[in-house]
């Protein structure tokens, strides 16, 4: 008898742990489908789940992590902004290996599906950018699934220092950016990632093959007089001064 109640009592234990589980696993579940399909009113192209996964990706980059060979430091950059990297395919056709390495190509933007093949053009286009600029193809083929719904692309910067920001992230995909790189005056030699408002989320001091002095000055250029400048400058200098005390 008392057996028998011992394992009617275990059996209601497993069961309310197994409706726990479950009850947990359906609030994780209807998390990511509010997340999945909120909406950003100001910019509705943005993929709100995406954007922040993404955030939290770029936050959890130490600065050991990303002072490193640039190439090793890129693909974490890569990671955070759910992309894959791929160098053996055309440009056009998911090709990453100029996302982050240039002076443009430096906003991680997370967007709505459908929003992916929107293009540049009518009155209201980004200046300097291709008429048309059709990136849908490759935003589908390089974007990590596990992020979230929707897909990502490291598009161009210029513009982004006006308010509100007149970039290909902001125009054409009407979407927010989960984090911009930029360069750090004086000596460029660390960058910092920050969110869209222009908070700091990590920054690195890489090392080797750093994309050219001047294209990482042109990077800081395209930013100078925003808000995206003041993480950059505020590194920047730090930097500067640790490496004059040494």
């Amino acid at each position: 008898l008392a057996s028998l109640k011992l394992r009617c009592m275990l059996l209601r234990c497993a069961n309310v742990g197994s409706l726990l589980l479950a009850s947990n696993a359906l609030r994780n579940v209807a998390k990511m489908s509010a997340a999945a399909f909120e909406v950003d009113p100001e910019y509705p192209g943005t993929a709100v789940g995406r954007m922040r996964a993404s955030v939290e990706r770029a936050k959890s980059l130490t600065a050991d992590e990303l002072s490193v060979e640039w190439e090793d430091a890129r693909k974490r950059l890569l990671w955070a902004a759910g992309l894959r990297d791929l160098t053996d395919v055309p440009p056009g056709q998911g090709y990453t290996g100029h996302a982050f390495n240039d002076y443009n190509h430096c906003d991680a933007t997370c967007m709505l599906g459908d929003v992916a093949h929107n293009l540049n053009d009518g009155q209201d286009r980004v200046a300097g950018i291709a008429v048309n600029n059709r990136l849908g193809p490759g935003i589908e083929r390089a974007s990590l699934p596990e992020l979230g719904v929707g897909g990502s692309w490291s598009t161009c910067t210029n513009g982004c220092n006006r308010e509100p920001p007149r970039d290909v992230a902001h125009v054409q995909f009407r979407s927010r950016v989960a984090f911009k790189l930029v360069w750090c005056p004086p000596t460029f030699a660390s960058f910092v990632l920050v969110d869209d408002a222009g908070g700091l989320l990590c920054s690195g001091t890489p090392c080797g093959a750093l994309p050219a002095l001047r294209e990482r000055q042109a990077n800081f250029d395209v930013v100078r007089g925003s808000k995206y400048e003041r993480e950059a400058i505020r590194v920047g200098a730090g930097a500067a001064g640790a490496a004059g005390a040494a």
